[in-house]
């Protein structure tokens, strides 16, 4: 098992990842074609993305554990190109609801999003990620600074809290996959948690 970087050129690496990132895409893609999507192709597809756009998120998170309890670097690498998959299919997730669900009649998108409350939290979580996005880029890290940068893209926590949410109450009666999710967030934060704890007691210690 590859662990690091180290003998794999960073740009096969990168290439890997934005392929297979692209694959769940190719999969709704090809199951619209050939009719394969069940009975309600439109909720198929539209419930597909918003799970990928959470499984990128929460892979996203998983990066800097992994470097610091399995000592693996390489997802630091591609992090911010996999937290840009979750935005982009955060996108798409977005679109087919706007689209397919409501063919853009914005006064009833208006109250939906005010009467379900998942639809509330979803639009809540999309909206806090667009400037996670945007700035996603090491133009904006030198523009707002490294602090700066580092405070804005920690609500990605709430980001992922939030999606999990809304994936929660979407589901409404099956509660098994959303609590998968909910461990799965649990644990990487709560290692994160950890981390930063031991992080403060040592630099207590040697002050």
């Amino acid at each position: 098992m590859l662990l690091r970087p180290h003998g794999l050129k960073l740009n096969g690496l990168k290439l890997f990842v934005f392929t297979a990132s692209l694959a769940p895409l190719g999969w709704y893609a090809w199951g619209i074609q050939t009719d394969n999507l069940g009975a309600n192709p439109i909720e198929a597809v539209t419930r597909g993305l918003g799970t990928w756009a959470l499984n990128f998120l929460l892979i996203t998170l998983a990066a800097t554990p992994l470097r610091h309890y399995a000592g693996w670097t390489w997802p630091l690498i591609v992090r911010r190109m996999l937290g840009l998959f979750a935005f982009f299919y955060a996108s798409l997730h977005l679109t087919t609801y706007l689209w397919f669900d409501q063919f853009f009649d914005w006064l009833a998108i208006g109250k939906d999003i005010f009467k379900r409350p998942f639809i509330t939290v979803g639009m809540t979580t999309f909206l806090l990620l667009i400037p996670l996005a945007a700035t996603s880029n090491a133009r904006a890290i030198r523009k707002l600074g490294g602090r700066r940068w580092q405070q804005l893209h920690r609500m990605v926590y709430l980001c992922g809290a939030l999606a999990v949410l809304h994936y929660t109450w979407m589901v409404k009666a099956d509660i098994r996959k959303p609590l998968i999710y909910w461990v799965i967030l649990t644990a990487l934060l709560s290692t994160r948690m950890v981390w930063q704890i031991r992080k403060a007691q040592c630099q207590q210690f040697r002050k």
